[in-house]
């Protein structure tokens, strides 16, 4: 499979995300590539960074984005940024928001319709798409962040889970990668990243007001994040808990003024 990819020599494993990735070479290869990664190798292939570097996808030798069920993007410098720091939230924001322009003319792929994993399940949920039975932690604040859910804009293509997903380098521009897309406003993504910062890195309460990102849009990724932690529990998994997460987000909720 290496040899497919022009690559000559021994892969080692990759720290971060899933732990699933492989580096070698110049080129990180992922597995259980399917219609996301190859829709993702064609969409991004020909994007131009402005004001961000990306994680570009590479063909194998013969053309093919997918070999034996593993895809392979470009390795980008970079380290996450130190999210302590308000600067490193305004720093991923900007990414963001560079990027989404980058692919605001990207038609909606058919695939999306299909994806039936917890995180798109979830996003149905909260865009009222699908119901769901919400845990008792939960039903309450679920309930609250429902009445105050607005329009936020026109959908496009957009990165719904840029914490964690920005690298930072001495000298460059941020770093995108691992692209989880959705079709949504651009300001749903930026709610997402600040419903992140307020929940699991301390940021300040205030952040969303420096940032400039509306508190609808911080209630429908709060609720996006909710949803998608019930997906998980109600499904089977027990590696959460669930009232830790349930006073996370309430807390989230009091820095938006709910």
């Amino acid at each position: 499979m290496l040899r497919a990819f022009g690559v000559n020599g021994e892969a080692l494993p990759l720290t971060g995300g899933q732990g699933t990735s492989w580096i070698a070479g110049d080129l990180v290869l992922k597995p259980d590539a399917g219609p996301l990664q190859e829709w993702l190798a064609r969409a991004l292939a020909d994007v131009t960074g402005d004001g961000f570097r990306l994680a570009s996808p590479v063909p194998a030798l013969d053309g093919a984005w997918i070999v034996h069920g593993w895809s392979a993007t470009r390795w980008v410098q970079g380290a996450e940024p130190d999210y302590s720091t308000v600067s490193t939230w305004q720093q991923i924001l900007a990414a963001g928001r560079a990027f989404h322009r980058a692919l605001a003319q990207v038609d909606r792929p058919v695939f999306l319709d299909l994806r039936q994993d917890w995180w798109a399940q979830a996003d149905r949920a909260a865009w009222r798409e699908r119901t769901t039975r919400f845990l008792p932690e939960f039903a309450a604040l679920a309930d609250r962040l429902q009445e105050v859910l607005e329009p936020l804009g026109h959908p496009q293509i957009v990165h719904g889970d840029l914490t964690g997903n920005v690298l930072v380098a001495p000298g460059l521009p941020p770093a995108v990668i691992d692209v989880s897309p959705y079709w949504r406003p651009p300001a749903y993504a930026e709610g997402v990243v600040v419903a992140d910062a307020l929940c699991w890195h301390d940021a300040p309460p205030s952040l969303w007001r420096t940032l400039n990102v509306s508190p609808a849009a911080v209630a429908r990724a709060l609720l996006f994040r909710m949803a998608t932690t019930n997906e998980r529990v109600l499904s089977g998994d027990t590696g959460v808990n669930v009232r830790t997460e349930a006073r996370q987000y309430g807390l989230a909720m009091e820095a938006i003024g709910l």
